[in-house]
């Protein structure tokens, strides 16, 4: 297998070839062979579960004698599962070489390339890895000269290009998705007694990924109750890469200054680990919730009064890639808005944190598709910035700093962000502070000016909106702060990309609704796209 995600994708999706519909001749179904030789294949067949029986009668035989009477639970259960596993991988290798046996050869196969295999051969073999062992598939090939082989049998079976069984595929994108890449190998050799390497591992994780955004294009939008809001949020988060998969600026950036020798110290300009931005996206309906600023920040006399919660999130859907920059993360997320209320009967709320790329983008794609979406930025980033304010006008510890936040976020919940920022201004003029403190407390006001046409909270609050961007902080935690921020770990670009995929299927919900439509594709595009009219014969 290949390191390369999209060669490999490539390799397993290039466009493959048919074949015509099967042709009987005689009373027997067989093409061009005696009866003698079917009723020799009949009477192999008839034991072809021998080594099966074999392994099943040993294993009893060991259960029922004294060998087995000395252990204990544990090593019952130690001894049963090794060779529990090993009649399993029997049961499969017998049953393939009885499909073997009872192939039936068709009259001809035509490929896409429009050319008859007229030649045929039996017994081509080759090995496959499965979550029991490895077993070997024999088939019939269907040749052509200066042509590749055909195998209809294995279109029958739905064989993966690869030599590891789709069984073990799964595995090994759960495992993967779930911790490193060296827990996943352990993983699956404690599961299924098969060892992989890490990148084997990382390599099957990339073909398991492949159909991320095929699956969500062709899925049916999730429905929800009339007057629900339809919320999207985007936001980004940095992954420690392996050099060559940095961006060109981040690249440029350690070529200048990343630490040319050994050091026991990194200069001022230097990092020992440079990153690349991970864009994470989400949308999710919400129910409607009217609330005031006191719900927001209770006041003192408002102790004895429960706050109102706010909107609940449903049928939240997540995207993520390392790979695509914000504004395709973006879009996927407006085209997935777009599947959820394509006539535009529903209130768009877009939870931004101040990025103007960000907001640029939603705006940009709001005109593209003719709908209204009203940018709400997150009121925690504006705590943030009045926070970092307050220190420059407070000492360490007084409560009165938690005071003076408490009326300028009740300003701010109230419409009134730019009347805010001045005060910030005055009191910056009038305490006289020093160079550092001046620059965060106008950074404070110049965010409340700039983003004053996104804070119209009173709207939002009113209205039932959100106007906090949990929902997407939360989701930057777990698909990629949680795997990818591993002590230690420095991804390759495909890598990453893989994980996060299922990272965010998994968070979905929707890996077992993927992981079916993932083998249809692998069907379509491994098998029967190879066959003249996508048909795969029956008679395999």
């Amino acid at each position: 297998m290949t390191a390369d995600l999209d060669t490999r994708a490539g390799e397993l999706y290039a466009p493959m070839g048919k074949v015509l519909p099967f042709r009987r001749r005689g009373g027997d179904g067989a093409v061009g062979e005696d009866r003698d030789a079917s009723r020799e294949r009949s009477e192999r067949a008839a034991d072809g579960f021998a080594s099966s029986r074999e392994q099943f009668e040993s294993l009893v035989s060991f259960m029922d004698g004294t060998d087995a009477a000395g252990l204990d639970h544990a090593g019952l259960e130690e001894r049963l599962d090794r060779d529990g596993r090993e009649l399993l991988r029997r049961l499969l290798d017998d049953h393939l070489a009885l499909r073997a046996i009872r192939e039936q050869r068709l009259a001809q196969v035509v490929g896409d390339d429009e050319v008859t295999r007229g030649r045929v051969e039996a017994d081509h073999r080759r090995v496959l890895e499965t979550v029991f062992g490895e077993v070997t598939v024999s088939r019939m090939a269907y040749r052509a000269p200066g042509h590749r082989n055909l195998h209809p049998a294995d279109a029958a079976l739905n064989l993966p290009v690869e030599r590891h069984s789709h069984g073990l595929r799964k595995l090994a994108a759960l495992e993967a998705a779930r911790g490193s890449f060296q827990d996943a190998v352990d993983a699956l050799e404690r599961a299924c007694g098969q060892h992989l390497a890490k990148r084997q591992v990382e390599e099957l994780a990339q073909i398991a990924a492949v159909d991320f955004e095929d699956f969500y294009h062709a899925r049916k939008p999730a429905r929800c109750k009339r007057g629900y809001l339809l919320v999207i949020s985007a936001d980004g988060k940095g992954i420690v890469m392996r050099p060559e998969a940095l961006r060109p600026k981040a690249a440029l950036a350690r070529a200048r200054h990343g630490p040319k020798h050994p050091q026991t110290r990194l200069a001022s300009a230097e990092k020992s680990n440079y990153k690349r931005m991970a864009e994470i996206g989400a949308v999710y309906d919400a129910t409607p919730v009217p609330r005031t600023p006191a719900d927001i920040i209770a006041s003192d006399q408002d102790t004895e009064r429960d706050p109102i919660p706010g909107p609940v999130a449903t049928n939240k859907w997540l995207t993520a890639s390392i790979v695509n920059d914000a504004g395709t993360v973006i879009e996927q997320v407006l085209n997935e808005a777009q599947r959820r209320d394509p006539k535009h009967r529903r209130t768009w709320v877009a939870l931004v944190d101040g990025n103007n790329h960000q907001i640029q983008r939603i705006k940009a794609g709001a005109k593209a598709r003719k709908v209204k979406v009203t940018i709400v930025v997150d009121f925690v980033h504006v705590l943030e910035y009045l926070w970092n304010a307050a220190w420059c006008f407070h000492a360490a510890r007084d409560p009165a700093a938690e005071q003076w936040v408490h009326r300028q976020a009740t300003a701010v919940l109230n419409g009134h962000a730019r009347r805010v920022a001045g005060q910030i201004r005055r009191k910056t003029t009038t305490a006289q502070l020093g160079p550092i403190n001046r620059k965060i407390a106008e950074e404070a006001a110049t965010y409340l000016t700039r983003k004053a046409a996104h804070l119209d909270y009173p709207t939002a609050l009113t209205q039932g909106w959100p106007i906090a961007t949990g929902i997407i902080e939360g989701a930057c935690r777990h698909i990629v702060k949680d795997r990818m921020d591993i002590t230690g770990a420095r991804w390759r670009l495909t890598g990453a990309e893989a994980v996060l995929k299922l990272r965010a299927i998994k968070a979905n919900g929707d890996f077992d609704a993927y992981w079916r439509y993932h083998l249809d594709q692998e069907r379509h595009h491994i098998h029967q796209a190879r066959y003249h009219d996508h048909i795969i014969p029956q008679a395999a």
